[in-house]
């Protein structure tokens, strides 16, 4: 019994280092620390922070997102990248939520195996949801949003900030480039055998690669790999540490008892499709073969829907590494708004939408 828990957890442990560290989290973590080394945090300001219009900034970042094909973890370093650039908090958590929750690739997926009209709903909800945890973290965290914006407008390091302040053309292109090595994997290969997702990889990090050798000096690339070192020591130990219980919880539960709990459209079905979803880790587009499964088991479309949504957004691994890159607290208060809206949006959707 306990040799098969722990082989669950190595299991999973070593599915996620060999399909996800290499051709996600390494060009995440560049991106992450690339935003903070050479995007001028005035000019984040301006776009994503705490001083500009929040519907603005909400839907920007929303609409941003929506390209950014990332599971719950390979997303966290970027929405960090964002928020210590200056982005305000409402902004660094929306992108944590919209691009695992509801990306173009996974909406695509869901719509092909599901079907459109539960790729539709999928959405909806998800800019919906976005809005509300948007709302929520800046009201919780209101205080602290208006000494950050009070620090990003004094004086730094004895000199006055340049509210004009731009991002350089050949930065833009080494950010987008990452992006670029970040997402081709996903999007060039969406089938077939995972060495041909790293030939992609490869090939795009040698061009971020000569890039950044051609137009970066010796001390502005150790910068911006002393940066992107900061978010990989801090972050990668506790998303495997995370992986790995949820490894281990795989095991433990039986897949029976989920079918058993989650039929019909009760509030009931919702809460345990959104808590089973908010623990266990998906990478993105796995979660729909695996929630069509369950449907076609006796699954209600509404918990079927709560599940859609919390189960690449969060996961246990995604809460841990959350709080050491966020803080407790904000941990905490994002963790329980999801749950809550996804109980709720499950509920609504499966006794409206799909009421019979």
């Amino acid at each position: 019994m306990i040799a098969d828990v722990l082989r669950g957890g190595l299991l999973a442990l070593q599915d996620y280092v060999v399909y996800h560290v290499l051709t996600c989290l390494i060009p995440a973590f560049l991106l992450a620390g690339g935003m903070v080394a050479f995007v001028p945090k005035e000019a984040v300001l301006r776009y994503l922070g705490i001083a500009s219009r929040r519907i603005v900034t909400y839907l920007s970042a929303a609409f941003a997102s929506f390209f950014v094909a990332a599971c719950s973890c390979t997303v966290i370093p970027v929405s960090a990248g964002v928020y210590f650039a200056g982005a305000s908090i409402g902004a660094a958590f929306i992108i944590l939520w919209v691009a695992p929750a509801t990306n173009v690739l996974a909406l695509t997926y869901t719509g092909a195996i599901i079907g459109w009209e539960m790729a539709v709903v999928r959405i909806v909800s998800a800019f919906l949801m976005a809005l509300v945890v948007g709302a929520v973290m800046t009201a919780a965290f209101h205080r602290e949003e208006m000494a950050r914006l009070a620090e990003a407008q004094a004086v730094n390091d004895g000199a006055p900030s340049d509210p004009d302040a731009r991002v350089k053309w050949n930065d833009i292109v080494l950010l987008l480039l990452i992006v670029n090595d970040l997402l081709a994997p996903n999007y060039v290969i969406r089938t077939g055998p995972y060495w041909q997702k790293v030939v992609v990889w490869a090939a795009g990090m040698v061009v971020v690669a000569a890039y950044a050798w051609r137009t970066k000096s010796g001390d502005e690339i150790r910068h911006w790999l002393g940066e992107t070192w900061w978010f990989v020591r801090i972050i990668l130990p506790l998303l495997l540490a995370g992986v790995f219980i949820v490894g281990v919880i795989g095991a433990l539960l039986p897949q029976q008892l989920v079918e058993n709990l989650v039929g019909g459209n009760s509030l009931r079905a919702s809460f345990i499709a959104t808590l089973v979803g908010a623990v266990s880790y998906f990478a993105t587009m796995t979660e729909a073969p695996f929630v069509h499964k369950l449907m076609q088991l006796g699954m209600g479309k509404g918990p079927a829907l709560a599940l859609l949504l919390t189960g690449p957004g969060l996961s246990l691994p995604n809460w841990i590494a959350i709080a050491r890159v966020f803080g407790v607290r904000k941990s905490a208060v994002y963790v329980v708004t999801l749950i809550v809206l996804g109980t709720l949006v499950g509920w609504v959707a499966g006794n409206v939408v799909w009421r019979s």
